[in-house]
């Protein structure tokens, strides 16, 4: 029993050091335990354009993120959900084989598994051109074939977070279970956030709603949705936030200068 117990402080100190490393790295964590700052006007309406930033709905969970610096992102990519050019960075979660591909492009040079292997957890704290790109993990239920242990397997989902332009852009991935505060802590201020709304696949539409209004991100991208009603989703997350249907458009153009002033549901072509 000492010796557990002995294995467990170290593990947690272990854990608090690299979320210390994570927070001096990342801004999006530095300015959620920051007091607020003012950003000069002027500044930011020059800086705008330069530091806008694409996202292109491409499908099921995939989103591809476009940096100024030129560094292409897609998530929970297999493969199948292609726009535009080979992607620089894909993220994956091992839900299904609609989220990730053991078999991507060689050409691509950087392959981010949202599981990791030998029964620890993937952690991400890097940065890729322009862009820095971290993790936090959850647990998923486990399916048919997984073996035992249990209904669910620690770690075995990501929400990855990329830091770009003066944005803090999440995907939830396919999450399985509410978040606890020690998830929001790691996570930090998120102005951008996919969100998985099946209702089903993922969690009830109850759950990542509350999540959503916990997040409160300017933006909130819809994805892995199948029939779910949108308005039932818009009910759910409570009148604070708006709706902005973007029909025939796929693509959203966005900079830290031109987030909406009110959280927004910004439903993009074919979501």
């Amino acid at each position: 029993m000492p010796r557990l117990l002995a294995a467990l402080i170290l593990l947690g100190s272990f854990t608090a050091q690299a979320w210390a490393q994570d927070a001096r790295r990342s801004e999006c964590l530095a300015v959620a335990n920051a007091p607020p700052r003012a950003a000069p006007v002027a500044f930011r309406r020059v800086a705008a354009k330069a530091d806008e930033v694409a996202i292109t709905y491409a499908g099921h969970s995939t989103y591809y993120i476009d940096t100024p610096g030129g560094i292409r992102i897609a998530t929970d990519y297999n493969g199948a959900y292609r726009t535009g050019r080979l992607p620089d960075v894909v993220t994956m979660n091992r839900a299904h084989d609609t989220h990730y591909t053991l078999f991507p492009d060689p050409k691509i040079p950087h392959v981010l598994h949202g599981w990791g292997e030998n029964g620890q957890p993937a952690h991400y704290a890097m940065r890729i051109g322009d862009v820095y790109i971290r993790n936090v993990t959850t647990d998923i239920r486990r399916y048919w074939g997984e073996g035992p242990g249990g209904e669910m397997i620690k770690d075995g989902n990501s929400i990855f977070i990329f830091e770009v332009a003066g944005l803090c852009i999440g995907h939830l991935g396919h999450l399985h279970h509410k978040l606890d505060d020690s998830h929001f802590a790691a996570i930090g201020r998120l102005d951008i956030v996919m969100v998985p709304i099946d209702g089903t696949y993922t969690m009830s539409l109850d759950g990542v709603s509350e999540i959503t209004r916990r997040l409160r991100a300017a933006v909130v991208l819809p994805m892995h949705r199948f029939a779910t009603p949108l308005g039932e989703f818009m009910r759910l997350i409570g009148q604070q936030f708006e709706i902005d249907r973007r029909g025939g458009e796929r693509t959203l153009r966005i900079s830290r200068d031109t987030l909406p002033a009110a959280p927004t549901v910004i439903i993009l072509d074919g979501v």
